[in-house]
């Protein structure tokens, strides 16, 4: 592991995610190029999505044996040649197994980026870095697309170029399988899924999580021309500004880091995010669509990465980083369908508040999550100066390091046994020491042939 995130991984994280980042647009204009109603371009939104989980369940802890450069490539190449092919055709079951295709690729390059993302010293850095970069693109894609033409080419051709945009980057992974070194300089075995039980609770959890954000986030496109009465251009620049001040959110979880934990963001985060949902969903107007949306997208990215990384802490392997994005990817796959139906047979307003409803009854088993897994620092503020923690806490964060060398939360600490050390004599002053040889000069000398004068009269 290394103490810097990896561009590669950035890279590939980007190009994974612009996909959802740009699902409402793809929806709104595959419904008015091919002239869709809106559960069926919803449903082509699914369909990408959910081919894109399929490649993690696929892949998730394969990465290590097939190799991270390999299986980026030809994730990045699939993704340019589904997204490509889905740009150039209006014919729709061509443009769905394009998206499909296309799906699968951006998914294989989120697989290897979660993997390498879990094996840094701080995951939630890591993601908070991807997020950052995601977040830019996707809001420059917003400013200028409108003013680039009408269509779904545009954005499917944005995502297959940033995929080969991304192939160069791909020269910094591992051509192989990286070798994961123990203490003992041997390659770490294979080892089970540790945290089985809180990572299944997550995996679900997140499911539903991201499936009432893309519920709201896949129909946000038509609630603000629809409902709103705005124009595609206006939404636009709502959802570029939104996603600026998603960055600056992602800014400010980076800088907070884990000083609060993870629970405290992850729950209270999702309690706020509900309540945005509502605002954006009843919105009627420019100003309560844009306070809704700009707040929505604010917090969104800053619990989505805590999640990330809570994912990424449970397995230095990046297996259940992994597994809990694959579910999150299935649950954005059921999003836009499941929003158009809810909006199509209750309304916006009703489809806000079941969608609100349904994240504060996820925020519990979220926090339950947090707080079981990463509620308390491994060593606490001040263990390294009394307790002589700094080995362990070396130790702990490389991967494959030796279980009894890492101290394990609530376990009872060591005695401590005072050794007394002798006090050691002063150091020799320089007086005390002369050149080499005879002492005295010619008093040595007299002294000599006195003591042989001697030894001759004898």
């Amino acid at each position: 592991m290394s103490r810097r995130t990896p561009r590669p991984l950035v890279a590939l994280f980007t190009a994974g995610y612009l996909a959802p980042y740009l699902l409402p647009t793809v929806v709104g204009r595959l419904g008015d190029s091919l002239h869709l109603p809106p559960a069926q371009a919803g449903l082509i939104g699914s369909a990408l999505l959910m081919s894109s989980a399929a490649a993690g369940f696929t892949f998730a802890g394969r990465v290590d044996r097939t190799g991270p450069r390999t299986l980026a490539r030809a994730g990045l190449l699939l993704a340019a040649l589904g997204y490509g092919a889905a740009a150039a055709t209006s014919f729709v079951p061509l443009v769905v197994i394009g998206a499909m295709a296309g799906g699968f690729g951006s998914g294989t390059a989120t697989t290897v980026a979660a993997t390498g993302i879990a094996g840094q010293r701080d995951p939630h850095r890591a993601s908070t870095l991807g997020l950052l970069s995601v977040s830019a693109l996707a809001g420059a894609l917003y400013l200028t697309m409108p003013h680039l033409g009408t269509g779904h080419a545009l954005p499917f051709a944005a995502i297959a170029l940033t995929a080969l945009a991304t192939w160069p980057a791909t020269s910094g992974l591992e051509r192989g399988t990286p070798q994961l070194p123990t203490s003992a300089g041997q390659h770490r075995p294979a080892s089970p899924l540790p945290f089985r039980r809180s990572g299944l609770v997550l995996a679900a959890a997140m499911l539903c999580w991201s499936m009432a954000q893309n519920s709201l986030w896949g129909v946000s496109s038509r609630i603000g021309t629809d409902q709103a009465g705005l124009t595609e251009i206006t939404v636009g620049a709502v959802f570029a500004v939104a996603l600026g001040t998603a960055l600056v959110g992602v800014l400010g979880a980076g800088a907070l880091g884990s000083r609060l934990g993870r629970a405290a963001p992850i729950g209270a985060g999702t309690a706020l995010i509900a309540c945005c949902i509502v605002v954006s969903a009843r919105a009627d107007d420019l100003a309560s669509f844009a306070t809704g949306e700009i707040a929505w997208n604010t917090l969104y990215p800053v619990v989505l990465s805590y999640l990330i990384g809570l994912a990424a802490s449970l397995d230095p392997r990046g297996r259940w980083a992994v597994l809990v994005g694959s579910a999150a990817s299935l649950g954005t796959a059921c999003g836009p369908l499941t929003g158009s139906v809810l909006s199509q047979t209750a309304g916006y307003p009703a489809m806000g508040t079941t969608l609100a409803v349904a994240l504060l009854v996820l925020a519990l088993p979220l926090t339950a999550v947090a707080l079981h897994t990463g509620g308390s620092p491994l060593l606490r503020p001040g263990t390294v100066r009394r307790r002589g923690g700094a080995p362990a806490a070396l130790v702990a964060g490389v991967t494959g390091a030796p279980a009894g060398a890492v101290p394990q939360m609530g376990a009872a600490e060591q005695p401590v046994v005072e050794i007394t050390v002798s006090t050691p004599q002063p150091a020799p002053t320089q007086e005390e020491f002369s050149t080499a040889g005879p002492r005295g000069g010619s008093a040595a000398l007299g002294q000599s042939s006195n003591a042989n004068a001697s030894t001759s009269a004898r």
